[in-house]
């Protein structure tokens, strides 16, 4: 009888923990469904998570590179273009200069320390600037390698013809290429003829190309038709004309920004030079007025190409790193802003 009372007592035992175990079984189950659920929706989630993320850094046109804008080096006296190509900060406008005056001027600035020098198709002195140049290397004031010559195709008949207009200004200056060629205005085919000058580049007729006279309106039309940024943009700027809102919206485009006119022009120069606030910074620095202006536009990181035929003002003009304006100076300056621009373009 104790046989059998152990052995049915065993089998209860048995009996017992089986049905526990099934109980714990389920708890565990239906604990585990409760739990498990949000953590595999966490998974889940995290792995739509990194797959957005591996989908946004790989997608072109989500992450674009930070657009560097161009800094002067003081010591070179250069910038470096976003075409790779460093250009002088200052050199010689040629407007209005012609003939042996033209040659002359050239040479002048050449011998006084000018790398960088200004012409257009529209000015009509391409020859002789070509013919300074051939005889200054020849003479050994310079190599060609050491100086940065811009030209420009004007609008109209030249903008309609791009190719062969651009070859002719190649051909006038006879110099082997062109360092940049601008856009001289915008024009019913500016962008055609840009493509053009496109070609010339990869061509290696010319290293860089740009615009002259574009502004934040103009740019914004324009540069979504193109392939290449421009490396330079050229416009009238000087202190009673500042294109303060223009500026910035250039140079972080990571486009170079030139001044014309940056004494105030034929007929408003005169008047410029003698403006008592700049006459009275000039005095404290024992500088001129137009090293003044110069200096300024120099310290908002824009080119100068200031025109002259006179050997002592070329001179002078190049001589603008010995001193530097103070916050407060450039602050004066910039406060003779009177939005007069002494050109029609």
């Amino acid at each position: 009888m104790k046989k059998i009372f152990s052995l049915v007592l065993i089998l209860a035992l048995i009996f017992a923990m089986t049905a526990c175990g099934q109980t714990i079984q389920k708890e565990t189950n239906t604990t585990g469904n409760t739990e498990a659920s949000p953590v595999t929706e966490v998974a889940e989630s995290t792995q739509e998570d990194e797959s957005a993320t591996v989908s946004e850094s790989t997608t072109p046109g989500i992450e674009e590179e930070p657009v560097m804008k161009a800094e002067f080096d003081f010591e070179t006296k250069t910038v470096m273009l976003n075409s790779g190509y460093e250009m002088p900060i200052n050199g010689l406008g040629t407007y209005s200069l012609h003939g042996d005056e033209c040659i002359n001027a050239v040479k002048s600035a050449l011998s006084s320390g000018v790398r960088l020098i200004d012409t257009a198709s529209a000015y009509g002195n391409e020859v002789e600037i070509g013919q300074a140049i051939r005889e200054a290397i020849d003479e050994g004031i310079i190599q060609r390698e050491d100086i940065f010559v811009i030209t420009k195709i004007y609008p109209g008949s030249e903008m309609e013809n791009p190719e062969q207009s651009i070859q002719a200004c190649l051909d006038r200056l006879n110099i082997g290429y062109v360092d940049m060629m601008l856009l001289h205005h915008p024009d019913a085919n500016d962008v055609e003829a840009y493509k053009a000058m496109e070609q010339f580049v990869a061509d290696g007729k010319i290293r860089s190309i740009g615009l002259s006279n574009w502004y934040v309106e103009e740019l914004t039309e324009f540069l979504p038709q193109v392939d290449t940024v421009p490396a330079l943009v050229q416009n009238e700027i000087h202190p009673y004309y500042q294109e303060n809102d223009v500026i910035p919206f250039i140079q972080d485009l990571g486009i170079v920004v030139q001044g014309w006119y940056p004494l105030g022009g034929r007929g408003h120069t005169a008047e410029l030079l003698g403006d008592p606030v700049i006459s009275e910074i000039a005095e404290a620095h024992n500088v001129s007025s137009a090293q003044v202006i110069l200096r300024w536009n120099l310290q908002k990181s824009v080119v100068v190409i200031p025109g002259s035929s006179n050997p002592d003002h070329i001179k002078e003009n190049t001589e603008l790193y010995h001193f530097s304006l103070t916050e407060e100076e450039m602050e004066r300056i910039n406060d003779l802003d009177r939005g007069e621009k002494h050109d029609w373009y």
